[in-house]
């Protein structure tokens, strides 16, 4: 057999197969001759074992050549065979959907329902925009990571005791969902030298009950900046910027003495009721959001610990900075005023239109 042999046999199938695809009737028909012709154990497959058989390197490539051709011609043909039952079956389901005489065009339509965004990335997607425009990028990493990147390198040792306050959910080969978006901000300063001033959405996993202010899944908003000369103040004007940005022009702040193990000296910062008049004082006898005292918690923050900056290779003496984290969930459950953190993944849509 010889390339000329190899053609002809080639014109006699395509031909056939032609035939089949213009007499196939549905969509599907014409899937099934594309799989019978051109697919992996397809007919024009079996063409391609023969050019091993032949005598020359010219042969083999006329034949390939051939071969290839009659692939091209045969898949336009089966594609317009596809695009013309298309517009078949549509026109069809047109005219049978069409109105009898005498239908009252003016009576109103059936309004679709338009999606929106979640109330949880909408909330994270207006932090992020707020400190971008300070200055701050935005940065993303993996939800599955290293014990090191998660622990280790945060200055949370295997033996210290505040790594049970970030335990997480651990996997096969030393790997383990990460329970904050740190890891992130090590990812950043190993391959980046300073300033750096990013903060990191995302999802982070504990091991906590679900209950109507815990999630084993839920989101963070954490920050970083790293230059020289950063400060506690720095600190602080920022959070406030971001405060008075988000919550309104007369909310107030505080900051009460706190530990983290990656930050040092540390803070949690309050924020002044929402419900309370934004004052700092109670005037909503039993208050469920703040408690009696007026002051409601929104985030951690404080100065990068030296040990965090001389295990990325920066240079603690020379350069400083700052971390602050908070949850996506309670800062939304704070400005829209709602009591139970499992309404945002419930999927009730009365719930979830209000937004």
């Amino acid at each position: 057999m010889d390339s000329s042999e190899i053609a002809a046999r080639l014109e006699t199938v395509e031909a056939e197969a032609r035939s089949a695809v213009e007499a196939a009737q549905t969509v599907a028909a014409v899937a099934q001759l594309r799989t019978r012709y051109l697919g992996r154990s397809g007919v024009l497959r079996g063409f391609t074992g023969m050019i091993a058989g032949l005598a020359s390197g010219e042969e083999k490539a006329a034949a390939g050549q051939s071969i290839n051709s009659a692939k091209m011609r045969l898949e336009e043909t089966l594609c317009a065979r596809e695009a013309e039952l298309g517009r078949a079956a549509i026109e069809g389901d047109a005219g049978a959907a069409r109105p009898r005489a005498g239908f009252d065009f003016s009576l109103p339509g059936t309004r679709p329902r338009v999606g929106r965004r979640h109330p949880v990335y909408a909330t994270m997607e207006a932090i992020c925009e707020t400190f971008g425009r300070m200055g701050f990028g935005v940065e993303v990493g993996p939800e599955i990571e290293t014990g090191f990147n998660n622990f280790e390198a945060l200055n949370i040792p295997m033996e210290h005791p505040s790594r049970d306050a970030f335990d997480t959910f651990y996997l096969q080969g030393g790997l383990l969902l990460r329970s904050h978006t740190s890891p992130v901000q090590i990812r950043v300063m190993t391959r980046q030298k300073p300033p750096v001033r990013i903060v990191v959405p995302g999802k982070v996993f504990r091991p906590d009950a679900p209950d109507a202010s815990h999630s084993p899944m839920f989101h963070q908003v954490e920050g970083l900046m790293v230059d020289e000369g950063v400060s506690f103040a720095d600190l602080k004007g920022v959070l406030t910027v971001f405060a008075r940005d988000f919550y309104g022009p007369n909310v107030r702040m505080r900051f009460r003495p706190s530990y983290f193990p990656f930050t040092e000296p540390s803070a949690e910062v309050d924020i002044t009721c929402l419900l309370c008049n934004k004052t700092g004082q109670v005037h909503v006898p039993g208050c469920p959001v703040c408690k009696y005292s007026g002051w409601v918690e929104i985030l951690g923050a404080g100065m990068v610990h030296p040990r965090v900056l001389e295990g990325v290779g920066y240079d603690a003496e020379k350069y400083t900075g700052f971390a602050f984290g908070m949850g996506v969930e309670r800062v939304a459950m704070l400005k829209y005023e709602i009591d139970d953190i499992r309404l945002f993944t419930e999927n009730n849509m009365a719930f979830l239109e209000q937004f």
